[in-house]
């Protein structure tokens, strides 16, 4: 009888460790979501653009460019930066993990996924909000940031290896990183966001805007002088067999 429940008692502690793997995220995924990106790199924090803005898969955490050559052969995800939060191309985020029904932003034309979910400055009524945080979405989204949708699927027990997809280390390479400067995205093309988040970019431009319009006026003064009468006039998601990612 004791060696029955002995028995009994293994089974469940097997299905609880099990369950617990299931839910865990792997090292690359924590890390990305709990790393702090665009703080100056303590190595290099004497050099220009020292700023840590590439994330390795490999290693799990955050690099400068000046540090890049000592991850060459890893695989490597750029961050980029928008209104002080970080942000991920889903053309590259997707090959990673599921991001389906993570609603995206189009910035300067690129399609993006907030890593972290961001503070709301206050409370709105809505009949579609984000299942972990409660910001308004688009239909038919349910999550406002990739670790919205990660944090409600773990809370729920779900499995991760389902929605995660195998690292193929020739998508991460060195040589495809786009390090041209434009890590911090400035401006809108179109952005499918709450009134809210419009209203923080409206802020954070509008020294920007006031800036132009004078040098519209001197510039249209100036014109005058000669031209008098004139007024001068801007993904598909990855098919494949999800399973756990190999850096875990």
């Amino acid at each position: 009888m004791v060696r029955e429940g002995q028995d009994e008692e293994e089974e469940e502690e097997e299905e609880m460790m099990m369950m617990a793997a299931a839910t865990t995220k792997p090292a690359w995924l924590e890390g990305l979501i709990g790393e702090t990106f665009f703080s100056s790199c303590g190595i290099h924090e004497s050099r220009r653009k020292s700023e840590k803005n590439v994330f390795c898969l490999l290693c799990c955490l955050s690099v400068c460019p000046h540090c890049l050559p000592s991850h060459r052969s890893h695989p490597l995800l750029q961050v980029r930066r928008y209104v002080y939060h970080d942000v991920v191309r889903l053309s590259d985020l997707e090959k990673l993990i599921d991001c389906s029904y993570v609603q995206p932003y189009t910035i300067n034309g690129a399609k993006v996924i907030f890593i972290n979910q961001r503070p709301q400055s206050r409370a709105k009524v809505s009949s579609n909000v984000c299942f972990t945080c409660d910001r308004i979405l688009q239909e038919p989204f349910h999550f406002c940031s990739l670790s919205c949708k990660v944090d409600y699927l773990v809370y729920q027990g779900d499995d991760l290896s389902s929605i995660l997809y195998r690292i193929d280390e020739s998508d991460f390479t060195f040589a495809s990183l786009r390090m041209d400067g434009h890590d911090q995205f400035g401006e809108i093309s179109t952005m499918e966001d709450d009134a809210d988040d419009i209203m923080v970019i409206s802020d954070q431009s509008e020294q920007g805007n006031k800036s132009n319009k004078k040098e519209k006026k001197k510039k249209k003064k100036k014109e005058s002088n000669y031209f008098p009468g004139m007024v001068l006039s801007l993904g598909s998601r990855r098919k494949g067999a999800p399973h756990r990612a190999p850096f875990s």
